[in-house]
Formats: C-alpha cells, sequence, structure tokens
C-alpha cells in the first residue's frame, strides 16, 4: 500500500518545490528570474494536475474497454492549456526583458517615478495638484438620489 502512495506524494512534494520556487522568482525585480518563475510554476501546476488525474489507465476511446479502466481526458487537456498560456507568458516576458534591456542594458524594472512622488505627498500627508475634493464616488451619488 506504501508504494502506491510513494509516487503520488513525491510528485506533490516536487510540485509544490516548483510552485514555491516559482513565487520566490516571481517576486523578484529582474526579468530573467521572473521568466524562470513563470516556467517554475506553470511546472508545477502541471504536475499537480496530472497528479491529481489519478493512477494511469487505459486511453479514453469509446467502446473500447469498460469506463473503469479508461483515463480521464480532462486532466490532460488542462495541461495542455496550462503549457500553452504559460508559453504565451515565456514569451511576452522575453519581449520585455529585450526591450528593457535595450533601452537600459539592464533587465531590472525601475521604480516608476509618479508611484515615487505620489509616495512623498503621502508621507507629507499632502494631495497631488490633479486632486478634486468636491468629486463624489458614483455610490454617494446613488445615495443621495435614493434619499431625495
Amino acid at each position: 500500500m506504501s508504494n502506491a502512495i510513494s509516487p503520488s506524494l513525491s510528485l506533490v512534494i516536487v510540485a509544490g518545490f516548483f510552485v514555491a520556487t516559482g513565487v520566490y522568482l516571481l517576486l523578484e525585480r529582474a526579468l530573467t528570474r521572473v521568466l524562470l518563475g513563470i516556467v517554475l510554476t506553470s511546472n508545477g501546476a502541471a504536475t499537480l494536475y496530472l497528479v491529481a488525474s489519478g493512477p494511469a489507465k487505459g486511453a479514453p476511446f469509446v467502446g473500447s474497454r469498460p469506463a473503469e479502466e479508461m483515463s480521464d481526458p480532462l486532466p490532460q487537456a488542462m495541461v495542455l492549456t496550462a503549457i500553452v498560456i504559460a508559453l504565451a507568458s515565456v514569451a511576452f516576458i522575453l519581449a520585455l526583458a529585450y526591450r528593457q534591456w535595450r533601452i537600459t542594458g539592464s533587465d531590472d524594472v525601475p521604480d516608476d517615478a509618479e508611484d515615487e512622488r505620489i509616495k512623498r505627498l503621502a508621507e507629507r500627508d499632502q494631495t497631488s495638484s490633479t486632486y478634486d475634493p468636491d468629486t463624489q464616488s458614483t455610490t454617494e451619488a446613488d445615495e443621495e438620489d435614493a434619499t431625495a
């Protein structure tokens, strides 16, 4: 009985390691590490799909064998979909990294100047010049119309 559980448990541990390492790399500022994080996370998700699909059985052709002896094709389709999404994400990050490298000579993502300005204003407890305190949110305007 323990032999049947060991491969699944080891695959779950490997998939968890892939996902954890991938998420850690996704939080980095260098786009090459983000790229590796996407690859590792997608491989971990694909491994988890295959572990969740259960043990390998026969090919799912209708009429060739009883339904209990056939594999479920849905997890395999989900893995193929995950592979396509990961490939598109990798291509997009590669394009961003290449453009960042051509412009700055580095693949690190710089801080946004507008974010820094807003952070400084917030630290001084000031508002920006474009802030309009007279505007209402749509929810507040709807509430006033309902009470009137």
